[in-house]
């Protein structure tokens, strides 16, 4: 019996950590998505002042 709860217990922490793993691995893939995407539309903006101010 208490094997069989051993065996329980462990299949089931490595049930979460395999769901937190995933967690983890979905968060940072993310994380650059977002960061890819924002280097790109800050590519298109250019400092300084605009033409229509310096109109």
């Amino acid at each position: 019996m208490r094997t069989k709860f051993a065996a329980s217990v462990l299949s089931a922490l490595l049930y979460a950590q395999g769901l937190l793993g995933f967690a983890a691995l979905a968060s940072v893939l993310l994380k650059e998505r977002a960061h890819a995407s924002e280097f790109a539309a800050g590519g298109d903006m250019t400092s300084g002042p605009s033409l229509l101010v310096v109109r």
